[in-house]
């Protein structure tokens, strides 16, 4: 017959306290994470790490909007597609081959619930035309996961340097 050591039961006894213990360590990316996240994914020329910060709707619009594009695509072989030059993660399409990340600044958002709205610049920089440079600015809001705070910060839109956001670029591409 075996017996069991406390070192060899204290395991079992701990396992239904880790989802307690990890919910008690979760730690959030930072709205500053973020923007260099973003700067990652935009120099790289490679966006895959954002969409794993984008907001839940961001997600679905974007994924709608790569869908919807792919059908006129295929309805309209050798015309220009609504995202004929990509999703519009900045400004502007050419390539950047710099970007920083600017203090992030909080503001409060009035909706339903106040949450908390937070503005993250990057500024795009070109080392051979430095008067091209510009400055997009992300907009986060905090998700809530299942069991309420602590939050975690997600992409809900892009202001572009032209005035208009991401979200309006998407709507009006497919604008009837």
């Amino acid at each position: 017959m075996r017996h069991f050591t406390t070192l060899g039961v204290l395991p079992l006894l701990l396992a239904p306290a880790l989802p307690a213990l990890a919910q008690e360590q979760m730690i959030s990316i930072t709205p500053e994470q973020i923007g260099q996240i973003f700067c990652i994914g935009s120099l790289g020329n490679d966006m895959s790490p954002v969409w794993g910060v984008l907001s839940e709707d961001l997600t679905y619009l974007l994924k709608d909007a790569s869908a919807r594009n792919n059908e006129y695509q295929v309805a309209h072989p050798g015309e220009k597609s609504p995202l004929g030059d990509g999703i519009p993660w900045r400004s502007w399409p050419d390539y950047a081959d710099g970007c920083t990340v600017g203090e992030p600044s909080e503001a409060e958002l009035l909706t339903r619930e106040t949450n908390l709205l937070v503005r993250v610049v990057i500024n795009y920089t070109f080392s051979d035309a430095p008067s091209a440079n510009y400055s997009d600015t992300l907009i986060l809001l905090p998700a809530y996961g299942e069991n309420g705070p602590p939050y975690i910060w997600r992409i809900h839109d892009v202001e572009l340097g032209d005035g208009s956001t991401l979200r309006e670029f998407i709507h009006a591409a497919f604008e009837e």
